[in-house]
């Protein structure tokens, strides 16, 4: 017979879940904003998302939800609103702001879903060594790019997109900021980055800040080396 859980552990688990269920609200909000062209807006609540993402992962360890609460998966209820937050809601930001020309518009955004779903279906998605197989499910990133740093024209943003979902199914390995070991500095400081230079650009719209939009720059394309790195080179010397 299982260890048994005090009332007290039992509500600080539920309220766990129920704070990884929230996250749904933050996605609906941003279909919302996004339905109103409100895109900085809807980027903010996306940004709530990830960062809920982000902590109840540590929390659920915290305060052992597993063991508390075996009768709930606190990893299926990610799965719904990872898609729905990394997908679904990215998916339509790119399709409503228009920076890609119709009819190509909905067919990037048909793209986006149904190679997102089949990755989300596949083994492996993590190596053992925590590492991103393929691109990782992060299209919400990529509608911040699209929509907030670059200006890319139609084309290019379609061909963008077309080349993340191939890589979707390469096996280039990604790095996963907060587990992958190799340059763990580097990464975290890198995501610091990103997140700081996010923050500032979204904070200052409509107005430029070349800091911030230097920082977002900058901190893709550590995360490109750092991909090239380790599926050529790293395993290899």
């Amino acid at each position: 017979m299982g260890k048994p859980y005090t009332t007290c552990q039992r509500a600080q688990a539920w309220a766990v879940h129920l704070f990884t269920a929230s996250g749904i609200i933050t996605v609906f909000m941003a279909m919302v904003e996004g339905t109103q062209h409100n895109y900085t807006k809807a980027m903010w609540w996306l940004l709530a998302a990830q960062v809920i993402d982000g902590v109840d992962g540590t929390l659920a360890r915290r305060f052992k939800v597993t063991e508390v609460l075996p009768e709930m998966s606190g990893k299926s209820i990610d799965f719904v609103i990872d898609f729905a937050g990394y997908a679904i809601i990215p998916a339509f930001l790119i399709y409503q702001a228009g920076i890609i020309a119709s009819p190509y518009d909905l067919w990037a955004a048909f793209l986006i879903l149904v190679t997102s779903a089949v990755y989300y279906g596949k083994s492996g998605m993590i190596s053992e060594d925590y590492y991103f197989i393929g691109f990782p499910v992060m299209w919400n990133m990529v509608a911040f790019y699209l929509l907030f740093v670059f200006e890319w024209e139609s084309t290019i943003n379609l061909l963008f997109i077309i080349i993340l979902a191939v890589l979707q199914f390469v096996p280039v390995k990604f790095a996963y900021p907060s587990r992958t070991k190799r340059w763990r500095a580097g990464n975290l400081t890198a995501t610091v980055v990103f997140i700081v230079s996010m923050v500032g650009l979204l904070w200052y719209q409509p107005r430029e800040m070349p800091v911030f939009w230097w920082g977002s720059v900058s901190s893709l394309l550590y995360f490109g080396i750092f991909a090239i790195l380790a599926t050529f080179w790293f395993d290899r010397r």
